[in-house]
């Protein structure tokens, strides 16, 4: 059995567009074999924005820690962890003001850590956390998909590589805030992109 991952940043939580399509994807995974689903909404986490006190916690050995230092360094662990035991990684996320959820960024530097998911090396930096498969869903209100403004994907993918995540699929929702039609159309792409993807990991 696999063991799935998702991750979920929509300030709408289940009710966001991001988050019904990893919801639809897990469904539909779901029909074809069998998975051990561990769900994460950050933002039913309350993730402050990274702190130095939070980096020094880290950086201070385990057997030394104040219990204050011992919380915030649970964040990452705990983060960390989840991704290391997980096979697939299933990441819900919305665009907002041509970027991620500030959410979102406060979860990759939580686990963005050297010497733990990432090293640095003579030939220059290398991902530790091999070996997973990664599904990125974007949920849009415009369509950017291939075009300049499209940042937010190259980011994703880069941030996700650098820590050893390189085999990435992405699936697009997109003209979500363009009338009844374009969602209809937009919903119908998506399922058929997923059809597909699931087809290939069957395969």
């Amino acid at each position: 059995m696999k063991k799935l991952l998702v991750i979920n940043s929509s300030l709408q939580g289940s009710e966001g567009n991001s988050s019904k399509l990893s919801a639809s994807f897990v469904d539909s995974l779901a029909q074809v074999t069998s998975i051990d689903v561990t769900h994460l909404d950050l933002n039913a986490e309350n993730l402050p924005h990274l702190t130095a006190n939070e980096m020094a916690a880290w950086q201070t050995a385990e057997a030394e820690r104040t219990p204050q230092q011992i919380e915030l360094a649970s964040y990452s662990e705990r983060y960390i962890n989840l991704i290391r035991e997980a096979d697939y990684i299933v990441m819900g996320v919305p665009m907002y003001n041509f970027d991620s959820p500030s959410v979102l960024k406060a979860f990759f530097d939580r686990i963005a850590r050297a010497g733990i998911t990432f090293s640095y090396t003579e030939n220059g930096p290398v991902g530790l956390m091999k070996d997973k498969k990664v599904f990125v869903l974007a949920a849009r209100g415009g369509k950017y998909e291939g075009t300049a403004m499209d940042t937010q994907s190259a980011y994703l993918r880069n941030f996700l590589a650098f820590l050893g995540m390189d085999n990435i699929e992405f699936a697009y929702a997109e003209g979500l805030a363009m009338g009844e039609e374009s969602v209809s159309q937009s919903f119908s792409l998506f399922n058929e992109k997923i059809s597909e993807l699931i087809k290939n990991l069957e395969d």
